[in-house]
């Protein structure tokens, strides 16, 4: 017998399971899915997520076997976390405060994931800032049986460029392949709303769906805002837009609240926005939709035009989206440095697996297993999550990632250009000055607002605390701050990342 211990997620292709597995699709979706989830494990076993398309987290257990079985998506969209205890029990979760709850956790820091984190400025990899709790990473699954453990994957992501094919040929593919997707990611009797930004991912996505509202971020800072660039692509679709316009006081205020609900530091400044962007979304819609997966699966970031010139050095260097901080300087600024533990070491395994293949593809393969999990799927599950509302990702689809990982890197970026083929599919649905609109990023104003006297307050409480100096040497960390004030605004993201470990480890080490 199967039982169904843990889930969460939403299965795309419930339909067509259901007629497969004879669930009743009349069913509530709870129901439904726990149906499908059980009824296809007893019928496909392990090859189970090789027949879902969605967003998944789930264990099962069969109780004729006495074995847990417990499975992560293929792109890590939903977390799944565990932990072996001292007497040998297994604890396991999507949120990590399930795991703290049960008996037999013992919470102890993990102070060598704060090297990891000084570079990248999110938690990347298995392991977490929680000694012993690691992530189960995407595309994997664990067994636990005996009191054993093993863990193997399922799927990663693999690259053929097949250049038989036109670039108009891919367009074509990548736009049939959404109207497929735009059917299956909400049912009958939903109402979704649709986050829009400045881009062509979030605008695509709205001109795709049925969605009537868009939901934007601004400031007053008018070089920062995407709100008005929102607006113009609301404007042309025929849709609404709600703005909710930021403020530092608003910003800084949430912090806290943000990193409790992210279990994890994060040190994407963007994170903080999104937090006040669901909650205010979800005063009026309990269903929203983003555009994140195809920056990685087709050549969205300005870096990537660099990729040709990198050329085998990428192994060398290349971790992923972010790397503000070199290991001479975390040796300098913390109390505690171990010189083995190493951001290189989390891709070392991917480079590997992809010999041979073009240094754009490394790129793409790295930020897909290493930046897409640690950051920006992260905070889109545990922010939504802590708002109560559901976000729903079309872009982020095996049969998307499928056409990508077919295409030639020259349909992706060129000198001029990125995510060309993206774009000219995307045109398809949007004016050409939207669809090949220039990428600018989430980005937030944050670079002023850290040297505010005015709203910064908690920043110089911390950096000067006796919880710093725990971790890092106080002369080092003044040093960076007072560049920073004097005029060097490039190293905010730097004081960004100590403060946001900062308030992470005094939320749960000192309150808690």
């Amino acid at each position: 017998m199967t039982e169904l211990k843990e889930y969460r997620g939403h299965i795309r292709n419930w339909k067509a399971l259901c007629a497969e597995l004879g669930v009743d699709s009349t069913l509530a979706r709870p129901e439904r899915e726990r149906q499908l989830i059980v009824k296809g494990f007893e019928k496909w076993g392990k090859a189970l997520p090789d027949h879902l398309y969605g967003m998944f987290a789930f264990a099962v257990y069969d109780t004729d076997t006495d074995t847990l079985t417990c499975v992560r998506d293929q792109f890590g969209t939903k977390p799944f976390y565990y932990y072996l205890t001292a007497d040998g029990r297994l604890l396991y979760g999507t949120m990590i405060r399930q795991i703290m709850e049960q008996e037999g956790f013992v919470k102890e820091l993990n102070e060598s994931m704060l090297q990891i984190y000084l570079s990248l400025t999110y938690v990347a990899g298995e392991d977490t800032f929680f000694k012993g709790v690691k992530k189960l990473m995407p595309g994997c699954i664990l067994t636990f049986k005996n009191g054993s453990i093993d863990i193997e994957r399922y799927w990663h992501p693999t690259f053929a460029p097949d250049r038989s094919k036109s670039l108009e040929d891919y367009a074509n593919e990548i736009n049939d392949t959404m109207k497929t997707i735009m059917t299956e990611v909400k049912e009958e009797g939903e109402t979704a709303e649709s986050f829009l930004s400045g881009g062509v991912d979030s605008a695509y996505v709205l001109a795709m769906s049925d969605a009537q509202m868009s939901d934007s971020c601004g400031y007053d800072e008018e070089r920062f805002d995407e709100s008005r660039v929102a607006k113009a692509t609301a404007d042309v679709l025929g849709r609404k837009q709600s703005v909710l316009k930021v403020d530092p006081k608003m910003f800084f205020d949430v912090v806290p609240y943000t990193m409790y609900n992210m279990e994890q530091p994060l040190g994407d400044a963007s994170a903080i926005v999104f937090t006040l962007g669901c909650n205010a979304t979800a005063q009026h819609t309990k269903l929203c939709y983003s555009g994140e997966g195809s920056d990685e699966f087709f050549g969205g970031y300005n870096m990537y035009r660099n990729a040709e010139r990198y050329g085998d050095n990428l192994k060398t260097f290349y971790v992923g989206n972010t790397n503000i901080m070199k290991e001479d300087e975390k040796q300098r600024i913390l109390q505690h440095y171990d010189p083995s533990v190493l951001p290189i070491k989390l891709v070392e395994h991917i480079y590997e697996e992809d010999e041979g293949l073009d240094p754009l593809t490394k790129m793409s393969d790295v930020d897909i297993r290493i930046w897409l999990e640690g950051d920006i799927y992260l905070n889109v599950d545990k922010m939504s999550t802590a708002a109560g509302l559901e976000i729903r990702m079309p872009l982020t689809d095996r049969r998307i990632f499928d056409i990508a990982s077919r295409m030639p890197s020259e349909y992706k970026v060129t000198e001029e250009q990125n995510k060309v083929a993206f774009r000219t599919a995307a045109a398809k649905v949007l004016p050409d000055e939207i669809a090949f609109r220039k990428k600018l990023g989430f980005i937030v104003p944050v670079r002023i607002w850290l040297a505010d006297e005015n709203y910064n307050a908690d920043v110089r409480r911390l950096l000067s605390s006796d919880i710093a100096a725990k971790f890092f040497k106080p002369e080092e960390i003044k040093a960076v701050y007072d560049e920073y004030v004097g005029g060097n605004s490039d190293l905010w993201r730097k004081i960004w990342t100590f403060y946001t470990f900062l308030v992470w480890y005094e939320e749960y080490f000192v309150k808690r």
